[in-house]
Parts: C-alpha cells; structure tokens; sequence
C-alpha cells in the first residue's frame, strides 16, 4: 500500500514506527478525565496525533525527515475518480 500511494503521491512518503502510539493515546485520554468507553471513537485520532506529534519532534530535533522513505511503485490503471 505504501509504496501504491508514493506512486500516486506528488510528495514523499515515509514510514515512521507507530509502536505503542494507541497505548500513549489512551494513557493521554484517560488522563484528561476520558473513560476507556467514552475514548472508544477518538483513540485511532489520538494515536494519530500522537504519532504526528513524535514525527514533528524528531525532524525538529534532527533537522532530518523522520521515518524511512518509500520507494514508489508504478500504480497502473487510472484507477482515478
């Protein structure tokens, strides 16, 4: 999937490490007064973010791209809507 969508995308796709994000999510939601039922629709929100967020800190602190680039792969058909 990654390597269809830097075939299509007109900017570089990179993979960075999710590991633990939904953990760090919840964490953070229950924190903010969240119970686990009521966190249930928001928590892949929170994960991204989370994983964002760590994305952005890392580039920030390194002055490089985090993640590792995908090669792209030649999407055929249009496929186009």
């Amino acid at each position: 999937f990654a390597g269809a969508l830097a075939g299509r995308a007109r900017v570089p796709v990179r993979l960075v490490d999710e590991l633990l994000s939904t953990v760090e999510a919840e964490r953070s939601l229950r924190s903010a007064g969240r119970s686990a039922r009521s966190s249930r629709r928001v928590v892949d929100q929170a994960a991204a973010v989370v994983v964002l967020q760590a994305a952005l800190d890392l580039e920030r602190s390194t002055g490089r791209p985090p993640g590792s680039p995908v090669e792209r792969v030649p999407v055929t058909g249009t496929g186009d809507r």
